[in-house]
């Protein structure tokens, strides 16, 4: 396994680091890189950048970054074709090209710290644990470990970020999780933990969760549901998230509309299913999907089907049989309805 003082050497040998988050960053990936940069820092590197694809949407994942005041810009992928030799390249929480990120899928990467299942990552310097439960487990270890400074707004950070990503020591959560949250606890704002645990909500994330429940069907201990068109990419996992509770649900998958792609989300609390394999199977030829087994998401670009029609509820009711099917097919579930 890959070391902090091995990081830290790597780091030693660059300029300027450009740390990619993965599309529509959460507190963990956030976190992550609020870490990492601080470590980069401390090797001596002056020249640091957050970069991210996609949207801040979720009034969660705003709250944020606006309380914590962390740094982020677009990412834009021609900037990476003409990195100086001592530029580094790092992700955090995600660690293939190309996948949940907008970088080209033949870029070299320098670093990768993730907890996500993937398959023949390639970087200089790897540490991926996909038994751990946030990657922010992994940089507190490496904070600890470097003895960087924790001041207060890098520890709330990433216990937040631990917290989120384990419902709170309910999801996936390992020892390694709980050792974490101990070392981060007394340096953390509890007010600002209270903040973010519990964030207004949007009209359009009510709306768009209203409409998940209305559209919602039963099949076996399975619910399938959509939200519609929407300009608000997280209230699908907040939608599901909700639907996934309801009695006699073991498995709740919900997609909708944002901008030029569905986007699907989907939770599971029962060991015999693994979400992120069912999306990555259904939808590996059209789109991408994966996670891990109780939580996952996808992405299907529209493209041609967007033009089939300017009538939303056609387009839906297509949508809405075609993903149902692979969906059913993928999860072998009987053909009548609860």
């Amino acid at each position: 396994m890959s070391s902090p003082q091995q990081l830290d050497e790597l780091l030693g040998e660059g300029n300027e680091i450009n740390i990619v988050c993965h599309n529509n960053p959460d507190p963990d990936c956030l976190a992550s890189a609020l870490a990492l940069g601080r470590i980069a820092a401390a090797a001596g590197i002056d020249d640091r950048q957050i970069l991210y694809s996609g949207d801040i949407s979720h009034q969660q994942n705003r709250a944020f970054v606006n309380l914590l005041d962390i740094d982020l810009q677009p990412f834009e992928p021609d900037s990476l074709q003409d990195r100086h030799p001592n530029s580094l390249l790092a992700f955090v929480d995600h660690s293939i090209p190309g996948e949940n990120n907008r970088v080209p899928p033949d870029t070299d990467v320098d670093i990768v710290i993730d907890h996500h299942p993937a398959e023949d990552i390639e970087a200089r310097f790897i540490d991926h644990r996909e038994e751990v439960g946030a990657a922010a487990t992994i940089l507190t270890e490496y904070v600890r470990a470097l003895d960087i400074e924790l001041d207060t707004d890098l520890a709330t950070a990433l216990l937040f970020a631990i917290r989120s990503d384990t419902l709170d020591f309910l999801r996936g959560a390992t020892p390694a999780e709980y050792e974490a949250a101990g070392q981060l606890h007394d340096y953390a704002d509890q007010d600002i933990l209270r903040q973010l645990s519990t964030p207004s909500i949007t009209g359009g994330t009510l709306d768009a969760i209203s409409s998940a429940i209305d559209n919602r069907r039963s099949i076996d201990a399975t619910l399938l549901s959509h939200v519609g068109r929407t300009s608000e990419r997280d209230a699908l996992p907040q939608a599901v998230d909700y639907l996934v509770r309801l009695e006699g649900v073991q498995t709740a998958i919900v997609f909708g509309i944002v901008d030029g792609a569905v986007h699907i989300s989907a939770r599971s609390p029962d060991p015999r299913v693994h979400v992120g394999d069912v999306l990555s199977e259904a939808f590996e030829d059209v789109g991408s999907g994966g996670g891990h087994h109780d939580v996952a998401g996808g992405e299907i670009p529209l493209g041609i089907v967007a033009d089939y029609t300017s009538d939303d509820a056609q387009l839906l009711d297509m949508l809405e049989q075609i993903i149902t099917a692979r969906l059913v097919a993928e999860l072998n579930l009987s053909e009548d309805e609860d």
